[in-house]
């Protein structure tokens, strides 16, 4: 099944040459179905590759997903067109009365500010709010995890002394239970992950409603979830494609920046050449959200979440 999206947006282009099932919404709404409801606060500075990256993945799904762009109100992207934004992207206030099957917060190059420093907080406490009782299930990424983690849980974000940046191996918890979010992925796999701060697993250990689902040695806890399946915290990048971490590591180096590459990301120590070792888990992880998380748990009728 399609994901459906607005055929002006860039994404459709990108997805169609990429022969990936995407459908304009005319067409969509011909048919009698009814799509999931995907919402997506974006919060990263370069929209328009965050976005396409999302629907890439929500796209390989037999599920037809309806997908709505969310932006802050309170602080306005310098990174994008506001022509995109007016045309595609939708605020909160626009959005607040409607339900979700399910909603992504995205990451921010925001981790070294304290959460309430952060220009758009507010309003973000009052989205996480309303994810309770208007989503069915909500799937957090990156620092989006880690304000949520502090938000409902009051888990502490940490510094690190250098850079958690590359592509790192990830250990999936055994524990006998069968977990339908892991369905199919390895004990070990990859996860790309480009941040300053870490949440640490021992930190989630002493809270009931929380589990966590895999770890990283050198990344920290790395997918989390509530017990009752609505919250699903992942603290990498599932969603980068295969230059994504190339053009941070470039844009660093031509800031100034002291950085290191991206560990284990490189094939043979070119910086031209990129290992991608992650996509199958990447597209195995989202569908498993859509399908156990979204599909089979959300009401038919969308207003009874």
């Amino acid at each position: 099944m399609p994901i459906v999206i607005d055929k002006d947006i860039p994404a459709y282009k990108i997805l169609t040459d990429e022969k990936i099932f995407v459908m304009d919404k005319e067409r969509a709404f011909a048919q009698e179905i009814r799509p999931i409801e995907i919402a997506i606060l974006n919060l990263m500075p370069t929209k328009e590759t965050t976005e396409t990256q999302f629907m890439r993945l929500l796209s390989n799904s037999p599920l037809q997903v309806n997908i709505t762009l969310i932006k802050t109100a309170s602080y306005a992207s310098t990174h994008t067109d506001s022509s995109h934004l007016n045309k595609f992207y939708k605020n909160f206030d626009d959005v607040k009365h409607r339900k979700f099957d399910g909603m992504i917060i995205t990451g921010a190059p925001v981790e070294n500010m304290d959460f309430e420093q952060v220009a758009y907080w507010r309003e973000l406490e009052e989205i996480l709010d309303w994810t309770k009782s208007n989503v069915t299930s909500t799937l957090f990424i990156c620092w989006g995890a880690q304000a949520a983690l502090h938000y409902f849980y009051g888990i502490k974000k940490h510094p690190l002394k250098e850079k958690c940046f590359g592509i790192f191996a990830h250990q999936r918890i055994r524990d006998g239970i069968a977990e339908p979010l892991m369905r199919g992925i390895s004990d070990e796999f990859h996860m790309p992950h480009s941040r300053h701060t870490i949440i640490y697993a021992k930190d989630i250990l002493h809270v009931d409603k929380l589990k966590i689902l895999a770890y990283s040695k050198r990344a920290g806890a790395s997918i989390i979830k509530s017990i009752d399946n609505r919250q699903v915290f992942v603290t990498g990048h599932m969603e980068y494609d295969r230059y994504t971490l190339k053009n941070e590591y470039e844009r660093d180096l031509a800031k100034g920046h002291k950085i290191k590459p991206p560990v284990n990301y490189f094939a043979d120590g070119k910086t031209d050449e990129v290992k991608m070792n992650w996509t199958s888990t990447s597209n195995l992880f989202y569908i498993n959200w859509l399908n156990y998380y979204v599909y089979q748990v959300t009401p038919f009728d969308i207003n009874k979440i």
